[in-house]
């Protein structure tokens, strides 16, 4: 049975759009499934993308209640803009190279710019956001793998009962969460997320599930089946799958059930050794240039007579895949390395390595052996938020759910649950397949050799990249406010006052701001270095008194904290500058003909070979590739050159600022909460550093990637500013106390007493100190910076939220959309789909 899902429609070019009558309704929920894919589709071979389709919300519905009164997304003042464009350059430039960009600037305001503004304006008059469909489609166009690239990862707090940190035991219990949240969402009461009791955008919660990224010959597009009810287990490089849910979304199988169907597969998949079962892991195809993985698709799809087409259906539709690895990371960075790109081990000639389970075009959750558990997101449609609250309430509700066991009476995280699978009637449950069944595909010798190359390409990328963690226990939230300073900005000041250690220098950093408060808002990037951060820096490195660090520390916090509320508010400028760039590039396209995209204009960033520009904005290669690609086609052809003359590139576009700006060496994001462990990504160019934290209320997780730039000695440094810091606060204000101590160590106990009927206290006051003391005088091993400054911190003082980006991308037209019929499959397409695999039979458990 071919696979239903929705294929989202291309948004028309500009001229037409423009032209189009504004007064059209805008979207703002849930999507509708259209009953004809619109003839304009076919035209000039153009990949359908993403895009809104309207739908109210269900009555008594919660979670997208707040949809309809969200705002849209302001285009900001365009003078605005260039004044924030220039002082996020200034602290990045030298005097002359300065003055070129503020020339620059001042041109583009006085010629194409305030056109490029009424242009976007007219185009945004019916749009859900002005920018989701342009950076949206500048993800879907990046054509390099998309592992180490643009998909993050979380690693999550092993489960607090030891018993049931055991692989199935675990993977059993946050698949039944999963399933959970799952029925939440669809049933409309997941609880809507709030900031300060203002509501965000629920959007990309309906994304989340389902969903696949697909490539094609003229970039990737995002399918869904909204009503899939299967999961994909990876084992050894192995394809299982199971119906879990009911036609109502209400689970069919217990904790018990599932834990004996993943049993199974983990004995089925070591039947084949692993050196065999490794040289036909089609997962590993996934993580292949988007071009070649989209011809080796074409491959799996039109064999005659192959049941591969329905083999990848089953993979494409399904809820989400679990991947049940059989290592055991010893290390945080070994286990984050796992978790973004899986272990690289060869063996005989052989990859064995864990980076050949997974299928890196949907959401997985990842368990280790020893029942270390993480999540791999392909994130177009949705950011790292929403994938936060998703792992959260994952965490929270394993834990609650074994509370319930021990005592009925404690609390459940959803407003209601499935009914007890155990209890209903079989009958009720419909055509399911509950029994594990074995992908087989067939391999040609074609499909044998990509899957060897691939898996080549991939080691290769992951032997390029280092990661090296830092969880710091020496203080957390708690003591950076009581210290007076927000903490995200304390922490992106740590990262620049490291870096300057290292190197003498500051470089362009980028930390995304989130907008949901605005309806399908994403995010905006906050521009760290400022002339505050960098008077910082050079002060902490320079011989002056511990008063004026402090200060120059707080005031470009509060630099820092300035910006990121800007951002927040959806006053920036680099996602407003984009659009407007992706305006002009789509007017030059329309009126020149000449698009060499799949979308009417050449991808911002289809010829880059990093990933830097995707966080930000545009690299310096997406105005200079598209005049090459032009100038190579149509060369010789004096009416196109003279076209190109009378239309210039903007002046601001190809300024030598406009490419330090994304050309980001510091790529960081604040994205956490207890239940992480850690959080990740990997680097956004050559020479940079990728930066994940969590900030928690005493301590502060950090996970550092780099392509071999000394990770190691960069987190290294990075404790010791943080030890030092401190120490330099400890001097400036010694009455600060502990974040871990309560008000009563506040009592100075050299204060006159009252008269008390209490015994007089007898003996030796004893404090945390004599230990860590008496440790250090009989540890013959050596200490960690933090235990260093435990020892010498109490008596000699005078030694020694947010969330990860994934671009705005989601979908920004209406109403157009390739439908599949709603209705019941037949009975025969049912029954050819319980043909698909291979049946197991169940163990015992």
């Amino acid at each position: 049975m071919p696979t239903q899902v929705r294929i989202f429609a291309m948004p028309k070019s500009l001229g037409e759009t423009l032209s189009a009558s504004s007064s059209a309704s805008i979207p703002r929920s849930m999507p509708d499934y259209p009953s004809e894919i619109p003839a304009s589709l076919e035209l000039n071979g153009r990949v359908p993308m993403m895009e809104t389709i309207p739908e109210k919300p269900k009555e008594c519905g919660i979670t997208f209640a707040s949809q309809d009164t969200l705002p849209k997304l302001p285009i900001p003042e365009l003078e605005q803009t260039c004044k924030k464009y220039l002082a996020a350059l200034k602290p990045l430039q030298g005097p002359r190279e300065h003055a070129e960009t503020r020339i620059a600037i001042q041109e583009f305001l006085k010629k194409d710019g305030p056109e490029l503004q009424r242009k976007l304006q007219e185009y945004a008059a019916g749009k859900t956001s002005y920018i989701e469909q342009f950076w949206y489609d500048s993800y879907l166009n990046f054509d390099n793998p998309v592992v180490l690239n643009l998909n993050p990862f979380f690693l999550l707090e092993d489960d607090p009962t030891p018993a049931r940190n055991h692989q199935v035991t675990r993977a059993a219990s946050l698949v039944v969460s999963a399933l959970e949240f799952v029925r939440a969402v669809r049933r409309e009461e997941l609880p809507p997320d709030t900031v300060k009791g203002v509501p965000l955008d629920m959007y990309q919660y309906s994304r989340l599930f389902g969903t696949a990224r697909v490539p094609t010959e003229n970039g990737c597009q995002i399918e869904q089946d909204p009503d899939s009810r299967h999961v994909v287990v990876l084992c050894h490089g192995q394809f299982y799958w199971f119906d879990v849910l009911d036609d109502n979304s209400d689970l069919i199988m217990s904790e018990k059930d599932i834990a004996i169907n993943l049993q199974t597969i983990i004995d089925d998949a070591a039947q084949t050794p692993i050196q065999e079962a490794a040289k036909g892991a089609l997962g590993i195809l996934s993580t292949e240039n988007r071009k070649t993985w989209s011809g080796l698709r074409d491959v799996l799809m039109k064999e005659e007579g192959s049941n591969n087409a329905d083999c990848l259906g089953i993979v494409d539709s399904a809820l989400f895949v679990l991947c049940l690895d059989y290592t055991e990371p010893a290390t945080a960075a070994a286990l984050c390395q796992n978790m973004l790109c899986g272990t690289n081990e060869v063996v005989k000639g052989v990859q064995i390595g864990t980076c050949i389970n997974r299928w890196y075009d949907k959401l997985q959750i990842i368990v280790c052996k020893n029942g270390s558990a993480g999540i791999n997101f392909e994130h177009t449609g949705v950011d790292g938020h929403t994938v936060l609250r998703f792992a959260s309430d994952l965490y929270t509700d394993t834990i609650l759910r074994f509370a319930r066991t021990i005592n009925g009476q404690a609390p459940c995280l959803w407003k209601t649950v499935s009914p007890d699978p155990s209890k209903r009637d079989p009958e009720s449950f419909g055509d399911v397949t509950t029994t594990p069944y074995k992908l087989e595909w067939d391999m040609s010798p074609e499909l044998n050799i990509a899957v060897r190359f691939a898996e080549t390409r991939l080691a290769d990328l992951i032997g390029q990249n280092e990661f090296e963690c830092l969880d710091f226990s020496g203080y957390g939230k708690n003591y950076i406010t009581s210290a007076g300073f927000s903490p995200d900005a304390f922490v992106q000041m740590a990262f620049q006052a490291a870096y300057y250690g290292l190197y003498g220098r500051v470089e362009c950093t980028y930390e995304p701001a989130m907008t949901k408060a605005f309806l399908h808002g994403r995010t905006e990037a906050v521009r760290t270095v400022s002339d505050e951060s960098v008077n910082f820096v050079q002060t902490f490195w320079a011989d002056y008194p511990a008063e004026a660090k402090v200060e120059a520390l707080r005031k470009a916090c509060q630099q820092h904290v300035n910006v990121t509320r800007e951002c927040s508010k959806g006053r920036g400028c680099d996602r407003h500058l984009y659009a407007l760039f992706c305006v002009w590039q789509r007017y030059l396209d329309d009126e020149n003909s000449l698009s060499p995209s799949s979308i009417g204009y050449s991808s911002p960033i289809e010829n880059i070979s990093e990933r830097g520009s995707i966080v930000g904005s545009p690299g310096k290669d997406s105005v200079l590739s598209m005049n090459e690609e032009v100038t190579t086609r149509q060369r010789g052809d004096s009416t196109v050159s003279r076209w190109l003359d009378a239309h210039p590139v903007p002046q601001i576009f190809a300024d030598q600022g406009w490419d330090k700006l994304n050309n980001t060496i510091l790529s960081t994001s604040n994205c956490g909460n207890p239940s992480l462990r850690q959080f990740g990504f990997g680097p956004t160019s050559g020479g940079g550093f990728g930066i994940g934290y969590i900030i928690k209320d005493d301590s502060i997780n950090i996970c550092v990637s780099s392509k071999h730039r000394q990770t190691k000695r960069f987190v290294d440094t990075l404790e010791s500013y943080l030890l030092e810091i401190r120490r330099i606060l400890r001097i400036t204000n010694r009455k600060s106390t502990s974040s871990k101590q309560t008000r009563a160590r506040e009592i100075d106990p050299d204060k006159t007493r009252r008269i008390s009927h209490r015994p007089r206290a007898r003996g030796r006051m004893i404090t945390g100190m004599d230990t860590l003391r008496a440790q250090a005088r009989s540890s013959t091993g050596t200490r960690s910076p933090t235990e260093e400054s435990l020892m010498m911190s109490e008596d000699d003082e005078l030694g020694g939220y947010g969330f990860f980006d994934a671009g705005m991308l989601l979908q920004a037209l209406r109403a157009r959309g390739e439908a599949f019929d709603q209705g019941e499959p037949k009975a025969s397409e049912r029954a050819r789909r319980r043909d698909i695999g291979k049946k197991l039979r169940l163990v015992e458990y």
